[in-house]
């Protein structure tokens, strides 16, 4: 057995948007039967809402919910907001078909990070939980939820197993990590069902060239995307020292360490 990597996204979707796949990832990570009537993938809701082109890697309804799953390779510290609009945006959405403020269809948004969380530039802080699960649904004043909306943000992250992780989420975390690093000998749950039809999806023997050509692709799009975003961040970094701005502001715009934007101004003053 030789899979194909699940952190690039010509082979995430390629086994996600497969029906039975999908049903029995949800069914595992949320704890819900799906019946979609399509899966989709680079959804996204015309005309837009606001200035931010939303775009959903894997998107799919049922009569009563929706269920959208994004992979994201690179982790950076916007991601936890950039996905919480996201989740937001699928839950609002709703209202501009609606006559009343009623949103009718559950959301359930899993994201799915292939990358190790990086250091929060402005707490300090580094997350390591395999899974988080946040809901809005509120708590009264001793603590007791009340399960009015029951929309869901779920974030998946194999690189930080936990001993008590449920089997139900281990068997997805497991299959996702091996694809990435161990994909000639992976150690997963086969008798998972839903697990070994995405494994029997991505493969080797059941990849096309066109698929592995699109793969490379990706890989070759993704690292420009990093670049010319790398640039950016650095372009405004060297503004603000130019400008006169202290590390703290400086910091706070980019996500840049003090420590890295001391460099830059030691590159200035040569320069």
């Amino acid at each position: 057995m030789y899979l194909a990597r699940l952190d690039n996204e010509v082979f995430f979707k390629k086994a996600f948007t497969d029906i039975i796949v999908f049903k029995a990832f949800v069914k595992d990570i949320v704890g819900i039967e799906v019946d979609p009537e399509k899966i989709e993938t680079e959804k996204a809701f015309q005309p837009k809402l606001g200035n931010i082109n939303f775009k959903y890697d894997i998107f799919a309804e049922d009569v009563k919910r929706r269920i959208i799953i994004e992979i994201q390779k690179v982790e950076y510290d916007h991601n936890f907001d950039r996905f919480l609009h996201y989740h937001l945006q699928a839950i609002t959405e709703q209202q501009r078909t609606s006559e009343d403020y009623t949103v009718e269809k559950t959301v359930y948004t899993i994201v799915v990070m292939t990358a190790p969380y990086k250091i929060h530039e402005k707490t300090r802080e580094i997350f390591r939980d395999e899974v988080l699960i946040s809901n809005v649904n509120p708590k009264n004043l001793k603590n007791i939820e009340r399960n009015l909306f029951n929309h869901q943000l779920i974030y998946l992250n194999p690189n930080y197993k936990g001993a008590d992780t449920p089997q139900n989420y281990r068997d997805w975390l497991d299959l996702i990590y091996e694809s990435i690093h161990n994909p000639q000998n992976p150690t997963i749950n086969t008798t998972n069902e839903g697990v070994k039809r995405a494994t029997d999806i991505i493969s080797f023997e059941n990849i096309s060239p066109e698929e592995w050509e699109q793969s490379k692709i990706e890989v070759g799009k993704r690292k420009v995307q990093k670049l010319i975003r790398e640039e950016a961040i650095e372009e405004t970094a060297k503004n603000g020292i130019l400008k006169g701005y202290d590390n703290q502001v400086i910091s706070d715009l980019t996500g840049l360490t003090h420590e890295q934007i001391e460099q830059l101004r030691t590159e200035l003053t040569k320069e």
